[in-house]
């Protein structure tokens, strides 16, 4: 038995996977519009087994109440910088 995909609710669809994927690294598997009221977006970790989803109609649960994944890092000095988003101005 593996763990394959993980829902993360986020506010904004396109922010996230930017942030996913050129500031992280991930791999964008995925992005498909179903309809206008689902959107299904697989970002996959560099070498990991395990994917999340991020979309529009993916989970009822409310964007940033995510808790408790965890992603492991090579170098974690470096971390803080890679998956802290920009601040708005």
């Amino acid at each position: 038995m593996k763990l394959e995909l993980v829902p993360v609710p986020v506010a904004d669809v396109d922010r996230a996977k930017a942030f996913y994927v050129d500031r992280v690294g991930f791999h964008a598997d995925h992005d498909h519009q179903v309809t206008d009221r689902l959107r299904f977006v697989q970002l996959t970790p560099p070498g990991s087994a395990c994917s999340i989803v991020i979309g529009i109609g993916i989970t009822e649960t409310a964007p940033g109440s995510q808790k408790g994944l965890q992603v492991v890092v090579g170098a974690a000095d470096r971390s803080p910088q890679v998956v802290t988003p920009p601040r708005s101005a």
